[in-house]
């Protein structure tokens, strides 16, 4: 019951009587009032709905039997009830935004509550782990905005749900849901798995196999789509001079890496390159990572023998004299492998022999050596044949024929083998005359020595045989030798007087001698501190 309306009659009987209905009711009112003819009591037929019509105006008519009647209003006011959520209408949405792009905005909607008073009030909010904000505006507008650029590498799409809630009791909330995908800009370089690259490659590939896969480099992209797609490439070499075209190849889609031809291992153990890969973005980037490719030594070259060298020349002999005890050491025998690691480890043995058991060859370090003590049966010449072998798989080998002659000392002439005699004597033919020679020029050099020698000894007797005065006779050479420098000096030539009955070597008399002055002595003089020159070169102080 709404409210009960009561109406007064001063008649009595019939005309007294009272009937209460609507005067002029809308069909509205009609479903949703209803009014008791004899009680005047107004009822609701239905629920009231405040976002519908807040106020209903009812006019209700009193008739009496007598056919007269009076009226009266009611307005009715519906007090609002929070009941009804609030609304969200998006106004526009932007999906797909690009990454890295600057404060975009998103979303745009209202937010409309049907209610009144804190009923109709609203709040608005969004998670707090996202990288968007909201922001009002005005009549209940918002607007959904990228707080910082994106990063489509870490998420390719946002899930955002956008709450509403009113203030009215109880308080009701409404959710929506929408979906901002981004959009892929090249911002990323391709990455190699790793940063450099070992491969190994065994030498001597097979000729079937010109391009011979050797190995694969790998990069990625975290971009998508064109962004993503990944060229590789071989970079120029920093050697200039490594034939790097020559070697290998790369497949621009995969990274396969292969050999174009066959690789040797003695002439090139490892190298090095630059390997490049590059996206198809715009503008394209790329990285690079270095490969280094080893060569794996495959056992192809046998063994070589430095000593006793084996190239069809007049052959080593080696001499032993028969005193030898056992574990004297004859020859050794040098070879060098031109592999590496096991394919270059040698071993030595004695294969053949003219007498087995005299000698014996170590195994490690090829020293041929006596087995035993040598005696007067054994031959004279004796040819050992070694055997140089390396370790790799399968082996290799090699052989070095040695001579070796039985003397009973060294100084005994050995006899040159029969298949070495045609080269012997034209080795002893050279020998000879290199011996005529050497003695022709020795003999010349000791006979001008001794003449020298001679000549200087008689020129001293000369002067000695002198008596008082030694005048010399005829040219002086003008060079005397100063003793105590060692030089040659030019001087005048001088005449020496000498006192007879002088018990001592002094000079009482010192002049020059000119060319016009024979045999003349003069006064004797004492002359000291002064410096006399002879002939023969010697400087002599007088005092």
């Amino acid at each position: 019951m709404v409210v009960s309306v009561s109406a007064r009659d001063l008649d009595t009987g019939s005309n007294g009587e009272l009937a209460y209905a609507f005067s002029y009711a809308t069909e509205r009112i009609l479903k949703t009032f209803q009014i008791n003819p004899t009680s005047g009591n107004l009822h609701l037929k239905a629920q009231l709905d405040y976002e519908a019509i807040q106020t209903y105006t009812l006019t209700i008519q009193a008739k009496d039997g007598g056919g007269l009647s009076g009226k009266c209003t009611v307005v009715v006011d519906v007090t609002d009830i929070n009941d009804n959520r609030p609304e969200l209408l998006l106004s526009s949405l932007t999906s797909p935004i690009a990454e890295n792009s600057p404060e975009t905005v998103v979303a745009v909607f209202r937010i409309r509550d049907r209610d009144s008073g804190n009923n109709g009030k609203t709040v608005c909010s969004i998670q707090d782990d996202l990288p968007f904000i909201l922001k009002p505006s005005v009549e209940n507008f918002y607007t959904l905005v990228s707080e910082k650029p994106l990063d489509r590498e870490r998420n390719t799409e946002y899930n955002i749900t956008i709450t509403v809630t009113d203030l009215g009791t109880p308080r009701l909330k409404t959710e929506h849901n929408i979906t901002v995908l981004v959009s892929d800009v090249n911002d990323n370089a391709p990455a190699f798995t790793q940063t450099s690259y070992t491969l190994f490659v065994r030498e001597n590939n097979s000729p079937a196999l010109p391009a011979l896969h050797i190995g694969s480099v790998s990069a990625t992209d975290t971009d998508s789509g064109t962004n993503a797609q990944v060229t590789y490439s071989l970079l120029p070499p920093q050697d200039p001079h490594l034939p790097l075209a020559s070697l290998v190849s790369i497949n621009a889609d995969n990274g396969h890496l292969f050999a174009l031809r066959s690789l040797d291992y003695e002439a090139l153990q490892a190298f090095e390159f630059r390997v490049g890969a590059t996206d198809r973005g715009s503008p394209a980037l790329s990285s690079e990572a270095v490969v280094r490719v080893l060569v794996l030594d495959a056992n192809d070259n046998s063994p070589f023998v430095l000593y006793p060298l084996q190239n069809g020349s007049a052959p080593c002999t080696e001499l032993v004299p028969r005193a030898a005890e056992p574990g004297y050491l004859v020859t050794k025998v040098v070879a060098v492998d031109g592999d590496s690691g096991q394919n270059a480890w040698l071993s030595y043995q004695l294969l053949k022999a003219t007498e087995p058991g005299l000698f014996g060859v170590w195994a490690h370090n090829g020293e041929v050596r006596t087995a035993r003590l040598l005696s007067e049966r054994d031959a004279a010449k004796q040819r050992l044949v070694v055997l140089v072998k390396d370790n790799g798989e399968p082996p290799r080998s090699a052989t070095a024929t040695l001579h070796v002659l039985l003397v009973d000392g060294f100084s005994q002439p050995f006899l040159p083998l029969p298949e070495a005699a045609p080269a012997q004597a034209q080795t002893d033919f050279l020998t000879v005359y290199l011996v005529v020679a050497l003695a022709s020029v020795s003999s010349l050099f000791l006979f001008s020595v001794l003449l020298f020698v001679a000549v200087r000894l008689c020129r001293r007797s000369r002067a000695a045989s002198v008596g008082r005065c030694s005048v010399p006779e005829g040219p002086f050479p003008g060079y005397l030798v100063d003793v105590s420098t060692g030089t040659l000096s030019q001087s005048s030539q001088y005449e020496v007087c000498l006192a007879g009955d002088s018990g001592t070597s002094e000079f009482k008399f010192l002049k020059p001698i000119f060319p016009n002055i024979q045999g003349q002595c003069p006064e004797p003089e004492m002359e000291e501190n002064s410096n006399f020159r002879n002939d023969f070169g010697f400087s002599i102080q007088l005092k």
